[in-house]
């Protein structure tokens, strides 16, 4: 790799800026030959580059083509997954080849109209877009998103301002999917579930032209499904699942099993058993590649197991991921599982553990939503102006097609007035200004109905400017409002911490933790259908808990105490649920508030009426035990 990265450096940036008119360029043999094998068989060109590097000629390479070679060098580094060793050399490649693309005319057929100088025009073009989009997979691997996005942008908007449409075939058509389907996984890993849907929504149109390989358009779609899936659209997602199953071209292949573990996840989250879910992620467990696929597929299991609360099976499959994967996001997932595992079993010490990891691993808020925000931005302007160029060329190609009628329509007038000058008869002069006039008619009316027909696709394209306006506006403002309600939870948590140090409520329920906790449930109106996470924002903090647990003791004489010293075989996560029954909530409240699945809940119910041996309501014998007026 060394030995690549110093095939002839071109040196410092300011070389970029010395072309003076040495325009066209020509790219070498050697060097064009690497380039089309990097396409269909990228250890192969790495294998090649690499002998090409310690060649003589590889001193010899002008300057065009040192960039040339130091780009090629950091696409097969890519392809072959190695880390982009050569930086700084790219980054000049980066500066000279927009340096280059700047000096070239601007429409097809520059530097003496040939179609050679057109065609070194278009690949001028092309390796500065593969320029920008390697530049970004080099941000991307330093963490840096926001300059990553940007490159990915660059480099669409560098294709899409020179090609048209029917242009962008073959490897320019592969290109493009690359770079969208980069961009969708970048806005899917920030939960950015929109954006991510028309990147790979773009993606799948070039898969469809060019596929990179047999299942690029199936997994294109998966990808699609995700993001509803991640949205819980759940049947929009299983449309897009069910679309690429059905064109996947056989089931040897991490698209398929990644597919069949996806409709078993969301399957079972419409209501199959949990038992065939299982079923099938185990069989694509036993077909996983390598272990990081395997541990995918086992934090799947972990999750269904911990929805189940089948808590001992869903950590034999838990902590295995968290123990050998090396997916940040895999590893913070499977952490908080456990972390809740742990707090459900009472095991203090493992859960603070767990919970330490996290707190370290977790971006603030704030950077999360100015990064996010960042993104959005970048995304709606180049967006924005895809839109507006786009309706600029189909106002060129109106106006070129009006043209187009009249200028035929003025030489056939031009024609009859000459013949009619030359016959000098009244007749055949009064029969062709009657087809003059027919034709001028025709042509106004073909000319009118282009007229109509451009007001309406104006008309068109404002209304669908707007619907976007309009969605982004309110896409700000749920967010303003998230934040609003965000800051009077936190002023509500302060105002009710400030009034328990200052005096003691008359009652239990007049506690400000238990009129916090009942405006919530008022408010929410949980239902035991719904999917607890949908009810996020009403969830109840450590804090609130803690406040809560000493209310009970002061109303009703050191309550928990009391329990915990009757039966042993109660928990601390169990004593705070036996506060939040005491309130009268109903399991649906819990699930809620707690942020537990429903069956979760109802089962830790069942073993609070067993562990105080009662077959009444379990709010009812907790109220008969908090009105005792004597220690158990």
């Amino acid at each position: 790799m060394a030995m690549m990265v110093a095939c002839n450096n071109p040196g410092d940036g300011s070389v970029a800026m010395r072309h003076g008119t040495s325009l066209p360029h020509a790219s070498s043999p050697e060097l064009a030959a690497i380039d089309s094998l990097m396409w269909r068989q990228p250890d192969s060109a790495l294998a090649v580059l690499q002998q090409f590097a310690a060649s003589p000629k590889a001193d010899s390479l002008d300057e065009y083509n040192g960039h040339y070679c130091q780009l090629l060098i950091s696409e097969l580094l890519y392809k072959n997954d190695y880390g982009q060793s050569n930086r700084p050399a790219l980054q000049q490649a980066v500066t000279y080849f927009d340096s280059l693309v700047c000096q070239a005319p601007p429409l097809k057929g520059g530097w003496g109209d040939s179609k050679t100088t057109s065609n070194q025009n278009d690949n001028l073009v092309f390796l500065d877009a593969r320029a920008h989009y390697i530049n970004g997979v080099g941000y991307y691997e330093q963490n840096n998103l926001e300059e990553a996005c940007a490159e990915y942008i660059n480099a669409l908007e560098t294709m899409e301002s020179h090609f048209g449409e029917k242009e962008l075939v073959g490897h320019k058509a592969r290109f493009m999917a690359y770079t969208y389907n980069r961009l969708g996984e970048m806005f899917s890993e920030q939960f950015m579930m929109e954006p991510a849907i028309e990147c790979f929504q773009q993606s799948y149109g070039f898969c469809k032209i060019e596929p990179a390989s047999p299942y690029s358009v199936s997994n294109a779609l998966y990808r699609i499904g995700l993001q509803y899936d991640k949205m819980h659209k759940k049947d929009s997602a299983n449309y897009y699942y069910e679309c690429a199953i059905e064109l996947i071209p056989d089931n040897n292949n991490l698209t398929y099993r990644d597919l069949e573990s996806s409709r078993a996840l969301l399957s079972y989250q419409l209501g199959q058993p949990a038992e065939a879910s299982l079923n099938t992620l185990l069989r694509m467990v036993r077909l996983a590649d390598d272990e990081e696929e395997q541990m995918s597929r086992f934090l799947t299991i972990g999750a269904i197991y911990f929805e189940e609360a089948m808590y001992d099976s869903a950590l034999r499959y838990l902590e295995p991921v968290f123990q050998h994967t090396n997916d940040v996001v895999m590893r913070v997932l499977t952490a908080d599982y456990i972390r809740v595992v742990y707090d459900s079993i009472g095991d203090v010490e493992k859960s603070n553990m767990f919970m330490r990891f996290l707190t370290n691993q977790k971006k603030s808020d704030g950077e999360n939503k100015a990064l996010v925000s960042k993104l959005e931005d970048l995304y709606k302007d180049y967006s924005n102006q895809k839109k507006e160029k786009e309706a600029e060329k189909a106002q060129e190609k109106s106006i070129r097609k009006t043209v187009g009628i009249v200028v035929p329509i003025s030489m056939m007038i031009a024609l009859t007035v000459f013949i009619v000058v030359k016959l000098r008869s009244k007749k055949l002069l009064k029969k062709h200004q009657e087809e003059a006039k027919r034709a001028l008619e025709e042509a106004g009316r073909q000319h009118e109905q282009e007229l109509i027909q451009q007001r309406e696709e104006a008309l068109a394209a404002e209304r669908t400017h707007r619907i976007q306006q309009s969605a982004l506006s309110n896409r700000l403002k749920r967010s303003n409002k998230e934040l609003r309600e965000l800051k009077d939870q936190i002023r509500q948590q302060t105002d009710s911490m400030n009034t328990k140090q200052e005096t003691q409520a008359l009652s239990f329920n007049d506690e400000p933790i238990c009129r916090l906790i009942m405006e919530r449930v008022n408010e929410g109106q949980f239902k035991s259908k719904m999917d607890y996470t949908s009810y996020k924002d009403y969830a109840l903090g450590k804090d609130d808990l803690v406040a809560l647990r000493e209310a009970a003791n002061r109303h009703f004489n050191q309550f928990t105490i009391r329990l915990a010293k009757a039966y042993p075989a109660l928990t601390q996560g169990d004593l705070d649920y036996c506060c939040l029954y005491l309130l009268g909530l109903s399991d649906a409240d819990v699930s809620a508030l707690m942020q537990r699945a429903y069956t979760t809940i109802n089962e830790r119910n069942s073993k609070l009426r067993r562990v105080l041996g009662s077959e009444n309501a379990i709010s009812i014998t907790l109220q008969a035990i908090a009105n005792e007026s004597i220690s158990i």
